[in-house]
């Protein structure tokens, strides 16, 4: 898939030694807020969260996931699948699977993580917590449903989705859904998605006390509203379907998010424009868009921002931007290294954009790609500074490893006072 899209897959702190045990020092992280209000998307900023990383004897029965190796049986130099290598000093023995042949500068043992561990979930959310982050929305694939080519994967990701909700109950964060329909082909959509969603209302998920609410109903995100695009079988005939569908009184309504093309007002299709004005929200994916200047340094392009906004605000719909860190995906396509990468400056590259935002005065929820996605290099958690020997990793440049979270946190904090924004970062490493 390309970097228009938010998952590359049809389904699913301090920083050296990342052998250390968890005695490991960073940067003194927020204090710990209040629960978050789950009554309303408004006033957010949350995370996309993949939650796809499974590890040989992890419970899964999956090996190694596509998301770490193209070998569910082994990692090597060629298959492996990830631009950074997360820093695992913070977690315990029983969150630490060996990479049989990966070795950090100082010849121990790599090792990775699995999402498939309630534990390691859990970190993550208390990271997000500790930093001012809100919560997730947890990528749900559709190819992975009943009714889809990949229903295999389909107990792993309900493992995983009640690994998101505890957490997010124990943590004060909120959580909501969000579809994927990449890879699944157009005539499966409708019915996999549905199906699904009823599963979710009827077993409880969705009236959990943390899934994010508007207005009294649940809030539920759809990637996937992409014009000609080839790795989605979304059409505007299916679209309408999806919204009739969520606006129908009765247990199953629901406050729908779109997710799609940043240049969604360019879309020459009368039908398609009226699937855009149809959302209750309205989330241009924006990872990729960017821009250079003359100096050949990488910028996220936002030039569509202001636009949007006023075109949704229009239409009575609620504009969500998307902000990510910067880019990469060589390990992930096999480019030669450093072909795909938009360096991130130090943070400039995200700091710019929460800028912007504040410029453009009133906004307040954001759109963060992503916590853990380390596949396409736009990851916030904490990476390691001294990754593996044995293949290319990026690294966070010497940064502290819980950098990319301080800064979304500082951001955040901004957005929700009205604070002005400065272009220069504000805090220091």
């Amino acid at each position: 898939m390309n970097y228009l899209l938010p998952g590359t897959a049809v389904f699913f702190c301090a920083l050296s030694g990342a052998n250390a045990d968890n005695s490991a020092a960073t940067a003194e992280p927020m204090a710990a807020a209040p629960a978050v209000d789950a009554s309303t998307m408004h006033h957010k900023v949350m995370c996309g969260y993949q939650g796809w990383f499974t590890c040989p004897g992890d419970g899964s029965g999956f090996g190694w996931s596509p998301h770490w190796s193209d070998n569910p049986n082994r990692v090597t130099a060629k298959t492996v699948h990830v631009e950074y290598w997360p820093d695992m000093t913070e977690l315990g023995k029983d969150e630490r699977f060996p990479v049989p042949g990966f070795t950090y500068p100082d010849g121990s043992q790599a090792q990775l993580f699995s999402s498939h561990k309630a534990r390691t979930v859990l970190r993550h959310f208390e990271w997000m917590r500790d930093y001012g982050i809100d919560g997730v929305w947890l990528q749900r694939f559709v190819i992975g449903l009943h009714g889809a080519p990949g229903v295999k994967f389909y107990q792993e990701r309900l493992d995983v989705l009640h690994n998101v909700r505890d957490a997010a109950d124990r943590t004060g964060r909120v959580w909501a859904l969000s579809y994927d329909i990449a890879g699944t082909p157009t005539d499966k959509i409708y019915d996999a998605l549905t199906r699904d969603w009823k599963d979710m209302v009827d077993s409880g998920e969705t009236g959990d006390s943390r899934y994010l609410h508007e207005g009294g109903k649940p809030v539920v995100q759809i990637w996937g509203f992409y014009y000609h695009n080839r790795n989605n079988g979304m059409t505007a005939e299916v679209a309408d379907k999806l919204i009739d569908f969520f606006q129908a009184p009765g247990p199953y309504q629901a406050v729908l998010v779109g997710g799609g093309d940043w240049s969604w007002r360019q879309n020459p299709d009368p039908a398609w424009q009226k699937v855009f004005r149809r959302f209750a929200a309205y989330c241009p994916w924006n990872v990729g868009n960017r821009r250079k200047d003359s100096a050949g340094d990488s910028h996220a392009n936002t030039k569509s921002w202001a636009d949007d906004q006023v075109e949704c605000k229009k239409n009575g719909t609620f504009w969500i931007p998307v902000v990510y860190a910067g880019f990469s995906w060589n390990n992930n396509l096999k480019l030669p290294w450093g072909q795909s990468t938009f360096p991130r400056r130090g943070g400039n590259f995200l700091w710019e954009q929460f800028h912007e935002l504040s410029r453009m005065g009133g906004i307040d929820t954001v759109y963060l790609a992503m916590f853990d996605e380390v596949d396409e290099g736009t990851a916030i958690f904490k990476v390691a500074n001294s990754p593996p020997v044995q293949a290319h990793f990026l690294t966070y440049d010497g940064l502290p490893s819980d950098w990319y979270m301080r800064l979304v946190g500082e951001g955040e904090k901004r957005l929700r006072e009205h604070s002005p924004i400065p272009l220069e970062i504000p805090i220091k490493p």
